[in-house]
Parts: structure tokens; sequence; C-alpha cells
């Protein structure tokens, strides 16, 4: 096995810091805790991060992940709980494989075992480091090229979609083709939302969802929106918007946003 190969995989799987840590590490972390523990707060608390933090970096993972990781029931008379999806334990197999085969793996990558293969897809998406509160991996279903433009629909389920607009010379660098994967990162600043569905806009984007938080400010508020398979979306709304609009949780509502306001990058 040459060096290169190995600065190679270290750069495709791993971010380190100085202290030869990985935030993909700490993912993993997180998901061994909730399958070991069943909740969000005991996990949490197993590996020393607060409540918000685990659910920020499930949301991560979550949108980030062509299928969700990790599922929450609501409670109950049992007090509902969190797991693991298939594909989380995929995931955690696959990162136990790559930490005892070592050199091995990296001899084995081309021809592994699917569980493999999607935890080194999973792993290049979340080294991605922005100030974008909504980060989401989708195939791109579509791509119209106009004169000075190209418009790309990227799918993240199949219910829903984004469209961004990027320059022909910027899809052409990037090498966007149909088929291939794409992250789209959308500010939460940016996202303008609605109670009414039919509402006439010269947003191209509209994603439905259900309020599943919103956290009050002194000015603003966030407002955390499930837009279903486990995907969230975040909104900032002044709070003077919150009380027009009359906002409660389990609300439906509709979050609208420019298809020039989506940051289109390779995957």
């Amino acid at each position: 096995m040459s060096k290169k190969n190995l600065g190679m995989l270290k750069a495709d799987l791993f971010l380190l810091d100085e202290e030869n840590r990985s935030f993909t590490g700490r993912q993993i972390q997180l998901l061994k805790a909730i399958e070991h523990c069943g909740s969000i707060t005991n996990a949490a608390k197993h590996v020393g991060i607060s409540y918000k933090t685990a659910w920020d970096r499930i949301n991560v993972m979550n949108n980030l992940s062509e299928e969700p990781l990790v599922r929450r029931a609501a409670g109950g008379s049992g007090g509902g709980g969190t797991s693991l999806t298939q594909l989380g334990k995929d995931l955690l197999r696959g990162f136990a494989e790559l930490q005892e085969e070592h050199r091995a793996f990296i001899n084995r990558l081309g021809t592994s075992l699917h569980s493999i293969d999607e935890l080194s897809k999973f792993l290049r998406s979340t080294t991605l480091q922005t100030s974008a509160r909504n980060q989401f991996r989708g195939q791109i279903s579509k791509i119209t090229k106009g004169a000075i433009n190209t418009e790309v629909e990227l799918q993240l389920s199949e219910s829903s979609k984004i469209i961004a607009i990027v320059t022909n010379e910027s899809a052409k660098q990037m090498g966007l083709n149909k088929g291939g994967n794409a992250i789209a990162l959308v500010k939460s600043s940016w996202i303008i939302l609605s109670t009414e569905e039919n509402v006439s806009t010269s947003a191209r984007n509209k994603l439905a969802g259900s309020v599943k938080k919103i956290t009050q400010g002194k000015v603003n508020s966030e407002v955390q929106l499930n837009l279903g398979n486990e995907k969230s979306l975040s909104c900032v709304l002044t709070n003077a918007s919150v009380k027009s609009l009359k906002l409660k949780k389990q609300q439906t509502v509709y979050a609208l946003f420019k298809a020039s306001s989506v940051i289109l990058m390779k995957d």
C-alpha cells in the first residue's frame, strides 16, 4: 500500500483536528450511544454533549443522507424513544470494519461490502464546513441549460426537491450531470414561511413541512420544520412574523426560497 493511497483515504473519510480527532468520529460516537441507550437524552449524556447539540448533529446527518440514519418515536405510555435505521446500523458496522481492517480495508475498498460503500459516500458529505444551517444531499434529476445560467433540479426524496440556479460556467466546472449527486446549501435567513399553500410568489422552491420546534430570541425566532423522511429545515423569522403567522407546533407551513438563493456543491 502506497503512502499516496493512505493520504487519499484520509482526505475522503476524515477531517482531523490538531488532536487527531475527527468530526465524523464524534458523529459515529453519537450513533453508537443512540443504539445503546435508545433515547436522545441518555445518548447525549453518555457522550458528554447537550440535548440540543445531539439533535443538531442528528439533523445534519439525516439531511445529508439519502435515507434517514435515526428515527424518533412519539412519546406515549412507553415514553417514546429513538432508534437507528438499518442504514444507520450499516454505517456503524462499516465504521467498525474500518477501524479493525486499517490498511487491509484500503486495499479492499473498491470491492467492499455495501455497508462500507455507504459509509464512504456519507463521510465525504459530513466533512463540509459552512455557515449555512440547511444542507441537503440529493440526486440531480434534471438539468436545463439556458443562454447564461443552468437550472439544476435536486431530488431529496420522492416528495421533496430543490431547484438551484448556477452559471453555465459553474455547471461545467463542477461537472454536473443528471443522475449525479450534489449538496444544496440554504441559509436559514433566506427562507420565507407561509401558512398558505397556493400563495403567489416568484420563488421556485416550496417545501411543505410541519413545525417541529420554535426557539424564540430577543428579536428573531428559529423555526425548525419536519419535512418528512427524517429531514428537517431551519428558518429564521422575526418574532413579529411568528406572532403574525400564529405559528404553533405540528402546524403545516410552506418554506419558500428562490433558486438563486441555493448554493450548489458537487458531492
